[in-house]
């Protein structure tokens, strides 16, 4: 996949604190910085597709086996003794 450089500017203390977690996990900062944005992309891909999937099952709705009748009411649900 062909790359192209960035240019970024953060906090002086932010970039201070990546520079020692990139050094902590033996990687540069621009290794790192570049692992941590290509999980936050797959990661969104990810979310859309489950957020998908949910809309259509709730417009597909489910088959509970009562062929689009409610069996009781609230009233029987709810009775008491």
């Amino acid at each position: 996949m062909k790359r192209q450089n960035v240019t970024l500017s953060l906090p002086e203390d932010v970039l201070r604190k990546a520079r020692h977690m990139a050094v902590d996990r033996n990687m540069s900062l621009s290794a790192f910085l570049s692992v941590i944005i290509q999980e936050l992309v797959a990661g969104q891909g990810g979310y859309e597709q489950a957020r998908d999937n949910s809309l259509r099952l709730m417009e597909e709705g489910f088959d509970m086996g009562t062929m689009g009748e409610a069996l009781n009411n609230r009233g029987e649900l709810h009775e008491r003794e």
